[in-house]
C-alpha cells in the first residue's frame, strides 16, 4: 500500500516542525519540504526565541502548554540541541486584572494579588519584592513575579538541526521558489522555480510573512491576516549566566540575556503594519532604536541608553491573535499553518500537531492511484 505524499512549503522553523511532526507519526510516508532560501533563514533566523508559558486564549495556552512539554522532552533526548534554560521575572500591574478575559494562573499569595496575561500553572508565578537585575526598576503601580519554566533558543541553529536529523528520511528543495500550486484531480501539483513539478497528496503552506506570494495569496486572502513589523535591540552588555529575562508585561516587551552571543537582547511591540518582508534590508531606523529606547527607559534608563544596534524583521498576524490551521480548499489537500503572532517558535510544535491531526482524517486514493490513507 503506497503512503501519503506530503509537500511542506517552508523550512522555517514551523515547516520543519510540520515536517517532523508528519514524519514521526507516519515513518513511512513521502514528505518533501521545500523553500526558496536556505533552511532557517527568514523569520526564524532573526526570532529572539523566548519561549514563556502563557497564552492569551484558551486555545494559545493549551498550544503553549503542549510546545513546553514538547521542547522539554527534547532537550532530555537531545541535551546539544541549543535551548538554554532561563530563570524569568514579569512586571506588571500589580494584582490588576486586565480587563481581557485572560485567566492568569499566579498563586495570589501575598499582597500582590493574581499575575494576568494567561500564564500557566507550569509558570508557578511568585510575587517578588525587587528584580534581581539592579539595573531594572519596577515603576510605581506595578509589581514583580518570578516565574518558571521558561527557556530561549538559538531558532536558526535548532532549525537546522531538526532537518539535519529529517535528512535523508525527508527531501528538503532549497533555493525553489514556490510559483504555483494547482490542485486536480485528487492531487496537488507543486510548481517551482526552477522548473521542478512536485505531485503530492496535500500540501501544507507555512510561509511565515510571506503571505502576498502570488502562488497563494489569492488563497490566503480570506484569512485576513496582516503583517506586523518585529523590532529587538542589542544592548552590547556581556550577560552573567545567572541572569534573567524580564518581561515587561504591560508594554508587550522583553529584555533576555543572550548568553550564548554575549548580549543583551530587547524586543518591544512595535506598530508598523501591511509591511513587505522583502523590503526590510535597509536595518534599523532612527524612529526603532527611539520607540525602544522610550520603552525599555521607564524600566531601565542605563540599558536603553545602551541601545543602539539590533534586528528587524516581521511575522503574520491573525485577527484573534490565535495561530491558523487551516484547509485552503474545499478537498482539505492545501492547508495554511502559521501567522503565529510573532510566537513561531514558542507554538511551532503545537501548529505542527494540529497540522497532522486536520491531514489524518482525510481519505484518498492519492497520486499513486491505488491507496487509501489515515
Amino acid at each position: 500500500m503506497a503512503q501519503p505524499a506530503t509537500g511542506v512549503i517552508g523550512a522555517g522553523v514551523v515547516g520543519c516542525l510540520i515536517a517532523h511532526e508528519l514524519a514521526t507519526r507516519d515513518p513511512e510516508a513521502s514528505i518533501t519540504v521545500l523553500d526558496r532560501d536556505a533552511i532557517g533563514a527568514g523569520a526564524s533566523r532573526r526570532s529572539a526565541g523566548l519561549h514563556l508559558p502563557r497564552g492569551a486564549t484558551a486555545r494559545t495556552r493549551r498550544m503553549s502548554a503542549y510546545s513546553h512539554a514538547y521542547y522539554t522532552d527534547l532537550k532530555l533526548r537531545r541535551p546539544e540541541m541549543p535551548i538554554y534554560p532561563v530563570g524569568a521575572t514579569v512586571i506588571a500591574a500589580g494584582g490588576v486584572e486586565d480587563g481581557s478575559g485572560r485567566d492568569g494562573s499566579g498563586d495570589g499569595s501575598g499582597d500582590g494579588g493574581q499575575l494576568g496575561g494567561g500564564y500557566l500553572d507550569q509558570a508557578a508565578a511568585t510575587p517578588i519584592d525587587s528584580v534581581p537585575n539592579h539595573s531594572i526598576s519596577v515603576p510605581a503601580a506595578m509589581r514583580a513575579w518570578r516565574i518558571a519554566c521558561c527557556h530561549y533558543a538559538d531558532v536558526y541553529a535548532f532549525t537546522q538541526a531538526i532537518a539535519a536529523e529529517l535528512r535523508p528520511r525527508v527531501r528538503f528543495l532549497e533555493g525553489v521558489a514556490v510559483t504555483g500550486l494547482v490542485s486536480r484531480g485528487g492531487a496537488v501539483t507543486v510548481h517551482g522555480g526552477t522548473g521542478e513539478e512536485l505531485v503530492v497528496d496535500r500540501v501544507v503552506v507555512a510561509p511565515g510573512p510571506w503571505l502576498s506570494a502570488p502562488a497563494w495569496q489569492d488563497r490566503v486572502a480570506s484569512l485576513g491576516l496582516r503583517v506586523k513589523k518585529i523590532v529587538a535591540l542589542h544592548i552590547e552588555q556581556r550577560p552573567d549566566p545567572t541572569d534573567e529575562v524580564v518581561v515587561f508585561d504591560t508594554d508587550d516587551a522583553f529584555l533576555l540575556p543572550l548568553v550564548h552571543r554575549g548580549h543583551w537582547l530587547f524586543s518591544y511591540s512595535c506598530q508598523e503594519w501591511d509591511v513587505d518582508p522583502d523590503a526590510l534590508t535597509a536595518g534599523l531606523s532612527a524612529a526603532d532604536l527611539d520607540a525602544a529606547r522610550d520603552c525599555l527607559r521607564r524600566y531601565s534608563p542605563t540599558f536603553a541608553d545602551a541601545c543602539g544596534a539590533g534586528r528587524v524583521f516581521c511575522d503574520a498576524y491573525s485577527p484573534d491573535r490565535e495561530p491558523v490551521v487551516r484547509a485552503l480548499d474545499e478537498t482539505g489537500r492545501i492547508v495554511f499553518a502559521g501567522a503565529a503572532n510573532g510566537s513561531g517558535y514558542r507554538l511551532a510544535p503545537a501548529i505542527g500537531s494540529e497540522v497532522v491531526d486536520l491531514l489524518r482524517p482525510q481519505r484518498s486514493e492519492g497520486v499513486t492511484g491505488d491507496h487509501q490513507y489515515v
